[in-house]
Parts: C-alpha cells; sequence; structure tokens
C-alpha cells in the first residue's frame, strides 16, 4: 500500500510539472519548429499540417469539455436558468457558491452519500473477493468445465449488464419475497456480481502476461499458494487490479435503475438523490442546485481515475494483448 501511494504521489508531482512548464515546452517546440523550416531540415508544409493537427486536437478537447463547463456555470449561477438572455451561458455578474451552500447544508447529500458509500465498499471488497481468484485459478489452473466457464463469462460480459434491468419485476419479485429490498448491503452484493464476469476476464488476460517462472521460483523458495499469490501475483497485477477498481467504483457509484426501484427515500444513494432532485419540482427544475449536486456527485469519480490513471492505462493495454 505504500508503494501504490508513493507511486501516486509521484505520478501527481510529474503532472503538476507537467502543467506548469506546459507554456515553456510549447514555445520550445515552436522555436524548433522555425528554425528547422529556416535550416531546410523540415518544409513550411510540414510545419503547417503539424500545426493544423495540434490546432484540431486543441479544438475538440474544448468541444468535449464544454458540457462540463457548462454545468459548471449554471452550479454558480444566482438563479435556476441554465441560460441567459444574453447568450447560452449565465450571467458572470451573479455567479455564487449558493447552490453548493445549498446541498451541503439544506439537502440529503452527505446522508446519500453515506449510503453510496456503503454500496460502493461492499461492491468492492465482495467483488474483489470473488474476482481476484477467479481471476487467478482461471488463469493458471486446468480443470474440467474451464473452457466452458470462460465463455460464459465472455456470454455474461457481452450481456449481464442489461439482464437486471430486463428482468427488473422478477428482480423486484424475488427480493421482495425475500424481505431484501431497501437493504444497501444486498444492493451492494447484487452490483458485485453483476461486475464479476467482465472484470474476472479482464484481471485474468493481464495475469496471462505475468511469466510462470516467476511462481515456480516462489514454489521453490518454499512458497505456499496463497504467498505466491500475496508476493508475486498481486503486486504483479497492480494495473490490472487498479482497472477493476475503477470499474468495480462504477459498478456501485453510478447505477440507478436497480437502486431507485429496491431502495426508499432513508436508503436513496447519490444518483438517486440527484434524480430526485430534478423531478422535485412540480413546475420547475433548480438546475443551479442540480447543477452543483451533479458536480460534487461526480467528482470522486474523477479523482479516483486521475489518482490511478497510469495504472489505468497500462492495465488496459497490457491486459488486452491475449484472451
Amino acid at each position: 500500500m505504500k508503494g501504490l501511494l508513493r507511486s501516486i504521489g509521484k505520478k501527481v508531482r510529474s503532472d503538476l510539472r507537467a502543467a506548469i512548464t506546459a507554456p515553456y515546452r510549447a514555445y520550445l517546440t515552436v522555436r524548433y519548429a522555425i528554425e528547422d523550416v529556416r535550416d531546410g531540415d523540415r518544409t513550411a508544409t510540414d510545419v503547417a499540417k503539424s500545426a493544423g493537427a495540434t490546432v484540431g486536437a486543441v479544438f475538440m478537447v474544448i468541444l468535449l469539455l464544454f458540457p462540463l463547463y457548462w454545468i459548471l456555470a449554471a452550479s454558480l449561477a444566482a438563479d435556476a436558468r441554465l441560460m441567459s438572455s444574453e447568450g447560452i451561458f449565465p450571467s458572470r455578474s451573479e455567479f455564487g457558491f449558493g447552490a453548493y451552500r445549498w446541498v451541503l447544508t439544506d439537502s440529503d447529500f452527505f446522508y446519500a452519500l453515506g449510503n453510496s458509500l456503503i454500496v460502493v465498499t461492499v461492491t468492492i471488497t465482495v467483488g474483489f473477493a470473488m474476482i481476484v481468484p477467479g481471476a487467478y485459478a482461471l488463469s493458471r489452473r486446468q480443470f474440467v468445465g474451464r473452457k466452458k466457464i470462460l465463455y460464459g463469462y465472455v456470454l455474461f460480459t457481452q450481456v449481464g449488464a442489461g439482464l437486471g434491468i430486463a428482468a427488473l419485476i422478477a428482480l423486484y419479485a424475488i427480493f421482495s419475497n425475500f424481505g431484501l429490498t431497501n437493504n444497501l448491503v444486498v444492493l451492494g452484493v447484487f452490483y458485485a456480481a453483476g461486475a464479476v464476469p467482465f472484470n474476472t476476464w479482464l484481471l485474468k488476460t493481464y495475469m496471462d502476461n505475468i511469466p510462470v517462472s516467476y511462481e515456480e521460483a516462489a514454489v521453490v523458495d518454499g512458497a505456499g499458494l496463497w504467498d505466491t499469490l500475496r508476493e508475486i501475483i498481486i503486486p504483479l497485477s497492480k494495473p490490472g487490479l487498479a482497472v477493476v477498481l475503477i470499474f468495480l467504483w462504477l459498478a456501485g457509484w453510478n447505477e440507478f435503475i436497480i437502486a431507485q426501484t429496491m431502495l426508499r427515500p432513508e436508503n436513496y444513494t447519490l444518483s438517486v438523490e440527484l434524480y430526485q432532485l430534478a423531478t422535485a419540482g412540480r413546475y420547475e427544475t433548480p438546475w443551479t442546485e442540480f447543477a452543483a449536486f451533479a458536480i460534487l456527485f461526480a467528482a470522486p469519480v474523477a479523482i479516483i481515475y486521475f489518482l490511478a490513471q497510469r495504472y489505468v492505462e497500462s492495465g488496459l493495454s497490457f491486459g488486452g494483448m491475449e484472451g
């Protein structure tokens, strides 16, 4: 854990250093391009193509970030409008933090946050308890029915996410008969079960790329199965585990339909509470409060992804090398 936190700290410092020095590096790039054209190492056409590609990439980034800027501007507006009479953005002269104060002091944000954290904690705990041993067994062991299980995992990877929604009425009837509705722990277990097929397959493909010779060397030194798993496989699988962590977090944090169906108001999660805020008004929606709530709801996912970005990128690319 200390090594992981140290790596995250280095990544944050590296990103901050890159952001601070970005203007200077852009200046050097322009200067070197001019010198190359002057010395004949590059043609003006090549430089123009590079500049055009850069401008196009910047434009695409701005286009993709536009909705985020708009919702952030709406959360700072002084009234319930998403647009002003002068344009599509609220008036900047009326910006304030009243919507955030309302969310943090007058709404049920923290109560719903506690419910969401319970669901996410159960989802991650149960998910890892099922995914890590399953991925290791499918990657390293040969047993009867292994291929059928793998094919079944592929099938549920494609259709598993929609099964709960497609069978929502039957699912609610089963939960209700066993008295399991309005239970945050049961909801977290259900989310974990739905996330098992895809994440087990993903982690299994990552473990396939870890040389078996590492385990054989550990066995020669006297390590047992759990020692090998704890000291060899899990440390070398950190990028794959980071990807699984992100997906399990999203499974418990973002899901709305099943949570809204199974839970009663006292146990609403943040996603359901956000929906209730959007539909509570009879004649109008409190857009500024909704925007502030949405920003705070999305912030933890963005922070976690930012901190685990390096592991996520290497886990997705390396784990997809072979199936």
